[in-house]
């Protein structure tokens, strides 16, 4: 892979469901016309009906799908300057599946209150994601610490043009310094 490739950047979109993720990264690839794919596409069939019947998704569920887009961050990172993923990516353990072999891969954390998701979730129609299951999720996110520092902190509390504002400085800062850091490695 030359060093052109490597400093193609994928961003994961990070957070309980309701927060905005698929909103924001929608926002962002029309701006930026980034590369696009929500991680649920991948979901396999079971997945799907699993959480439609409002089943939680245990960890043996989500191996085949971190597994699918743990490939496609890497197809991503191959082909795109910059590329957005969907994706929870609730626990550490899943976002290290992610990182797993993927260069320049940085996660933005949609971080919001159980109340204010909770407002947005009970507004939403027509996805099969089911409210009362927040509070799962809530129970299984592992809030990134300051140890994984590829994770950046996004407030969602503001508008949804201003959060995707926000999140696109991110992406532009992140960027420069990994361009930075390359460059200073040639």
């Amino acid at each position: 892979m030359s060093d052109t490739q490597q400093r193609n950047h994928v961003f994961v979109l990070m957070g309980v469901s309701g927060s905005g993720k698929s909103a924001v990264a929608s926002g962002i690839a029309r701006e930026l016309g980034a590369a696009f794919l929500d991680g649920d596409f991948l979901h396999p069939r079971a997945n799907i009906m699993k959480m439609a019947q409002g089943h939680a998704l245990n960890d043996d569920d989500r191996q085949p799908w971190l597994k699918a887009l743990n490939d496609a961050i890497f197809a991503m990172q191959r082909t795109n300057h910059v590329s957005l993923l969907v994706c929870s990516a609730l626990k550490k353990n899943y976002r290290d599946m992610l990182r797993d072999g993927n260069k320049n891969l940085s996660f933005l954390y949609m971080k919001g209150d159980f109340a204010l998701i909770e407002s947005r979730l009970k507004a939403r129609k027509g996805h099969f994601f089911k409210p009362q299951m927040l509070i799962s999720q809530f129970e299984t996110l592992e809030v990134p610490t300051s140890d994984e520092k590829d994770v950046h902190h996004i407030d969602i509390k503001p508008a949804l043009d201003e959060v995707i504002k926000n999140t696109m400085h991110s992406i532009e800062r992140t960027i420069k310094t990994t361009d930075r850091i390359s460059k200073g490695h040639s």
